[in-house]
């Protein structure tokens, strides 16, 4: 009874270093650079960093843009303020009169048919 349990403590052993051994390259293939997930991360990790250089370049030009944006808006409001000065300072000039036009007689021309 003695040898049949070593027999099957020694196969589970057997069993189990295999089963470490198939793990490990399963690993191994799991986490090569070329080929796995780890080459897989890597190519998102730089993707990520040209994604941020990307984005803080357009943060950096959208900012630019609102700086511009604004000014622009300020001396747009500012000369709506002198025009609105200036319109209503019209109304404070006196009105010319307008000549009249005489009314001219119509005039009928006839067409002949040949």
């Amino acid at each position: 009874m003695e040898m049949i349990a070593d027999i099957l403590l020694v196969a589970g052993a057997l069993g189990a270093g295999f089963y470490c051994y198939v793990l490990a390259r399963r690993l191994t293939k799991f986490t090569d650079l070329e080929n796995g997930v780890g080459g897989a991360v890597a190519v998102l990790s730089a993707q990520v960093d040209d994604l941020t250089r990307t984005l803080t370049a357009a943060q950096d030009s959208a900012g630019d843009s609102t700086k511009s944006l604004q000014e622009l808006t300020d001396r747009a409001e500012d000369v709506a303020r002198r025009l609105e000065l200036l319109v209503a300072s019209m109304h404070d000039l006196p009105q010319k009169p307008q000549p009249k036009a005489e009314a001219a007689e119509p005039v009928f021309v006839r067409h002949s048919r040949n």
